[in-house]
Parts: structure tokens; C-alpha cells; sequence
């Protein structure tokens, strides 16, 4: 990362640091907990995520991570528990519900048809079209208007949007997958591992484009075990283990060392967690 990179991140943690606890979280759990069967996956985890905050949920395997995601993002509902949005409380039947509602997920696998290229992957099922009633067709103009503006106003990057996604690099298609999401108008996108088996070079265009969302407003939930990357662009990190939450840390407050302590024991070598 560059000294300038590094300089702008560190600007924006000391900012969500003084602003995180003032107003309305964008998202709220309260007691959640998921079952299955007699296996409690997640439980009574109560946490706030702020508006246009970097929030990272690390753990080990097994820990909840994905779960609570699921949660959050409509693929599971809670067994108890309330989840709210912007201070309402809501609840979904399904991810499309979740993204009803303002909230988009990038998973690992990210979906992308390799064949295809970077619009036709950012609009696949919600082309934009022209015509009246039984004689709607897709607008290509406007679909590649509308990839090129996603990929050069809101993500910063000036690629070109009719190159096939097989022949781009790990990092651009992560890249494409975000301009998918942002596709929906999302202020809440969840990154499922978004920086899992990719290059320096990779990693770093990705951390800069979760920077630059940010910095628009838009609320980032990483769900990571880079933990080294999360020190650098989370604002704050919250830490699973065995499906509770057992702290929460800001980046500069806190360690490798410390933080893979909480995910394998849930708690500190003091035997005292921080507040």
C-alpha cells in the first residue's frame, strides 16, 4: 500500500472512530441467534454497524461468520432475535428481500460467466430495456452507459467494459462482482472474503475500491480471515468465536497477535477482554 493509501485510510479510521457512535447505526443486531437443529451456529450476537463504516467480522472456521452473514444478507432468518435497518426493524424471507431493502452481498465464489463480458456480467437479469409492454428488448446502449459509469464513477477504474471476464485478473473480478452489487443501488454491501487467494497487487486494487465506497457512503461488511488486511482498512473489527461475539476492536488498538488470540480461545491471555 502506498504512503498515500495508507495516509487516506488512516484518515478515514480516525473519522469513523470520533462519528461511531453518533446517530442511527445502518445496521443493528439484537440477540440474534440461529439454530439448526440442536446446533446453535450463532448466538444473542448485538452489535452496530455505523453508516459509511468498514465493519470486518473475523473467526476462525466454525466460529459464525458466514452464518451471521446469511442472516444479515436474507439467506437465513434468525431463530431469535431482531436485526434492524436504519433503526427499523426488518426481517427477510430471502436475499432479494435483504436487497429490497438497501442490502447487497459479493460471495467468495462471486458467479461471474466467464464468456460473457464486464456489463453483460454487472446487468445479467435486470438489463435495462426499451420498447412498451410484450415488445421490451434490452437497451445494450444504455447497459454499457450504465457498466461504464458503475466501473469509472463509483469504483475509479478505467476498464474496458466489452473484455470478457475469463481474461481479467482475480482483482478486476472481484471488481466486476462489487459493480454487480452496486448495480441495485446497495448502501450496505457484505464482501464474503473478498480478498481470499489473490495476488499483492490483486489485494490492494480491492482494499482501495472497499476504501472508495466508503468514502461515498456506502456501509462495508467484510467477512474475512485476512486479518492483516482488516487491520488496514476496518474501522472496526468484531471477533466470533463459537458463535458469540466476544469483542470488538478498533485497528489501532489492537494486533495480529491479539486478534488471532480472540478468534482461537475467545478471550485474552489477562482473561479480561478490553471494552
Amino acid at each position: 500500500m502506498s504512503v498515500e493509501d495508507e495516509s487516506a485510510t488512516e484518515h478515514r479510521h480516525t473519522e469513523s472512530t470520533a462519528d461511531d457512535t453518533a446517530g442511527t447505526p445502518k445496521l443493528r443486531t439484537e440477540n440474534i441467534t440461529k439454530q439448526f437443529g440442536r446446533i446453535v451456529a450463532v448466538e444473542d450476537v448485538s452489535l452496530e454497524i455505523h453508516p459509511s463504516e468498514v465493519f470486518a467480522l473475523v473467526g476462525d472456521n466454525g466460529a459464525g461468520k458466514s452464518t451471521l452473514m446469511n442472516m444479515l444478507s436474507g439467506v437465513h432468518k434468525p431463530t431469535k432475535g431482531q436485526i434492524y435497518k436504519d433503526g427499523q426493524p426488518v426481517s427477510f424471507d430471502n436475499p432479494s428481500e435483504a436487497r429490497n431493502n438497501g442490502i447487497e452481498t459479493v460471495y467468495q465464489d462471486l458467479a461471474l460467466m466467464d464468456d460473457l463480458d464486464i456489463a453483460t456480467n454487472i446487468f445479467m437479469g435486470q438489463f435495462p430495456q426499451t420498447g412498451f409492454g410484450p415488445f421490451r428488448v434490452i437497451d445494450w446502449s444504455e447497459t454499457y452507459e450504465r457498466a461504464e459509469q458503475i466501473m469509472m464513477d463509483q469504483l475509479g477504474r478505467d476498464l474496458d467494459i466489452k473484455t470478457e471476464v475469463e481474461f481479467l485478473s482475480g482483482g478486476q473480478r472481484q471488481l466486476v462482482a462489487i459493480g454487480r452489487a452496486l448495480a441495485f443501488d446497495p448502501d450496505v454491501i457484505i464482501l464474503d472474503e473478498p480478498t481470499s487467494a489473490l495476488s499483492v497487487d490483486a489485494t490492494r486494487l480491492v482494499q482501495n475500491t472497499i476504501d472508495t465506497l466508503a468514502d461515498q457512503g456506502i456501509t462495508i461488511v467484510i467477512v474475512s480471515h485476512n486479518i492483516e488486511s482488516v487491520l488496514q482498512h476496518a474501522d472496526r473489527i468484531g471477533v466470533l468465536f463459537q458463535g458469540a461475539l466476544v469483542d470488538i476492536k478498533q485497528p489501532a488498538e489492537t494486533d495480529i497477535e491479539e486478534l488471532n488470540e480472540l478468534m482461537t480461545t475467545g478471550t485474552l491471555s489477562s482473561g479480561r477482554l478490553d471494552d
